[in-house]
């Protein structure tokens, strides 16, 4: 049995002392926290007195943290932090599975897959709702630190998070069979790409991986939304790197022609598997990301 050491400051001492430093003075922390202003004196000077140390110190009319004061702050606000995630993560245990799940999705990844996903998810768990937020490499990761998703499907790990190896997904540079690139009847060079359009989609993180969504063209139209770039690509009016699970159809209609570029018409991108905080994911976040990977395993 660990026995672990007994603390004798309290989470609300902490609190006090969190709130003087980002109030940016006693007074101030007071009227934050809805207390007197000599209960939150006497909460910091508690906390100096049992541990024997000064977390501030004057300057002028000033209160300011001394180096052990630092120290202090940041570690109460881990500690406080992670009061409030327990206490967060115990609700949505006791209350049952999560009324909603973020699950945020590189548009990168197969759509059929995620939506066999989501079908095996809602027929377990029909009262969570969950809502896709779909981006471009590197939306995914950024709507997991920023809080709007539980879990993300990202070519990109987080630093600080763990991944696990989801899909590693094929891209074909194609065009339409009548583009005046599948005329020329001969392998392509990067010089023959650079007079022709390319029609990539927009990375909607606020930064990007150039090697996979761009190339040194004269023209681009840059869309919003792979489908449409699908569809330009079709009418015949430029050249991009599809996701082979996404132009299945078009490929087999002979919308879309692959490109003959002595192999570098095919590119792969990894994606993980990322969940926020799998120490305290709630059921329902535990249960997709299960079949999210072994939906993957069982592919693969």
């Amino acid at each position: 049995m660990t026995v672990l050491p007994t603390p004798h400051i309290a989470l609300d001492q902490w609190r006090a002392l969190i709130a003087v430093v980002d109030s940016g003075g006693y007074a101030q922390a007071a009227d934050a926290l809805h207390k007197s202003q000599s209960s939150v004196t006497y909460a910091v000077q508690k906390i100096e007195s049992m541990l024997g140390v000064s977390a501030f110190e004057i300057q002028g009319r000033k209160a300011v943290l001394t180096s052990t004061g630092h120290m202090l702050y940041r570690r109460a606000l881990a500690l406080v932090g992670e009061a409030g995630d327990l206490e967060l993560a115990a609700r949505k245990l006791s209350a049952g599975w999560e009324a909603e799940i973020g699950l945020a999705v590189e548009v990168l990844y197969p759509p059929d897959r995620l939506i066999e996903a989501l079908a095996r998810f809602g027929a377990e768990a029909p009262r969570t709702r969950v809502e896709v937020i779909e981006s471009v490499l590197g939306g995914t990761g950024e709507a997991l630190l920023g809080g709007q998703a539980e879990i993300a499907i990202t070519p990109h790990i987080p630093p600080g998070f763990l991944g696990v190896p989801l899909i590693n997904v094929r891209l074909v540079a194609v065009a339409a069979p009548s583009h005046p690139l599948h005329q020329l009847g001969r392998e392509l060079g990067e010089g023959d790409l650079r007079p022709w359009r390319h029609l990539p989609v927009r990375a909607t993180g606020s930064t990007r991986d150039r090697r996979t969504t761009t190339v040194e063209v004269e023209q681009r139209w840059t869309f919003s939304s792979m489908s449409m770039s699908i569809a330009a690509a079709c009418a015949g009016h430029g050249f991009a790197w599809y996701p082979e699970a996404r132009i299945r159809a078009e490929l087999a209609a002979g919308l879309l022609k692959p490109l003959p570029l002595g192999g570098a018409e095919v590119r792969f991108i990894d994606l993980y598997l990322v969940q926020a905080d799998p120490d305290f994911a709630g059921p329902g976040v535990r249960r997709l990301a299960e079949i999210l990977a072994a939906d993957s395993a069982l592919r693969s």
